[in-house]
């Protein structure tokens, strides 16, 4: 089965068909969060952690407190508190049922109504100018991870320019990805300069959600703004289709699997009907 057969069109609804064409053109979709009281919850969980972390009061406005936590965190101490914050959200029971919910129409659309989700849900924390949680650039594939996984990448502030992540266009990335043997000897910024002529940082408010493939080139650079970046991050895939090194039961589990494949996984042929 060719991957552009136009003959499934007709199977799917006007705003599937749409939304399916602008994920294969642009390799990403911007859409607003589905659930915004799941989404107020999750910032409000992140800014009382982060609080607590730090020793301080809840904040009555949680996306200020977010924006200027450079105000309380330096460079040297950003990874144990990241990685503090991190640990307190994926304690929470409700965590990824929430943030299923914020992309759960698009996920069905794009990906499939049987899903896998990533086990642990991720979180980057960008200060003003810091040179030290950069991510360079990179297709998630190269390393383990599967071509069949979209991720969905939240931002709990407004990120834009530098404050955000950068994409490079599936039309381009098809072109590196061809001439890749010319860069085997170099480096990941040697690649980034090729690149960066054609890369789009993305423009995502907070109440936005950004579903991407990880097949693309991306990655992010020193953040100029003003204002600390704070994202999270996921990982969806068709429950069956082909795993990579992350494999179901350890790195992803299964979310919603559907009635029929459960009692089909549960059926078992009686004794001697074989025979």
């Amino acid at each position: 089965m060719k991957s552009d057969d136009k003959s499934q069109s007709e199977f799917f609804a006007p705003a599937e068909a749409a939304l399916a064409e602008r994920f294969l053109a642009d390799g990403h979709v911007i859409l607003a969060a589905e659930d915004t009281a799941g989404l107020a919850r999750i910032r409000d969980a992140a800014a009382g952690l982060a609080a607590k972390a730090l020793g301080l009061d809840v904040p009555a406005d949680a996306g200020a407190f977010l924006n200027a936590i450079h105000d309380h965190v330096d460079v040297a101490g950003l990874n144990d508190f990241r990685l503090a914050v991190i640990a307190g959200l994926n304690q929470l029971p409700w965590l990824r049922a929430a943030y299923y919910g914020l992309a759960r129409s698009a996920l069905a659309s794009l990906v499939g109504n049987e899903l896998a989700m990533q086990r642990r849900i991720n979180l980057s924390i960008q200060l003003p100018n810091d040179a030290s949680s950069l991510l360079p650039v990179h297709a998630d594939v190269w390393s383990g991870d599967s071509p069949f996984e979209v991720v969905v990448w939240l931002p709990l502030v407004d990120c834009r320019k530098t404050k955000s992540m950068y994409l490079l266009s599936p039309a381009r990335n098809a072109e590196i990805h061809a001439d890749m043997a010319a860069f085997r000897a170099k480096s990941a910024e040697d690649l980034y300069n090729e690149i960066e002529p054609d890369v789009s940082f993305l423009d995502i408010a907070y109440g936005q959600v950004l579903v991407f493939s990880q097949n693309i080139l991306h990655g992010n650079i020193v953040n100029r703004e003003p204002e600390t970046r704070w994202t999270m991050n996921c990982r969806f895939k068709s429950l069956f289709s082909p795993y990579a090194d992350k494999k179901l039961g350890e790195f992803f589990d299964p979310i919603t699997l559907r009635a029929a494949t459960r009692m089909g996984l549960d059926y078992r042929l009686p004794e001697g009907l074989d025979e």
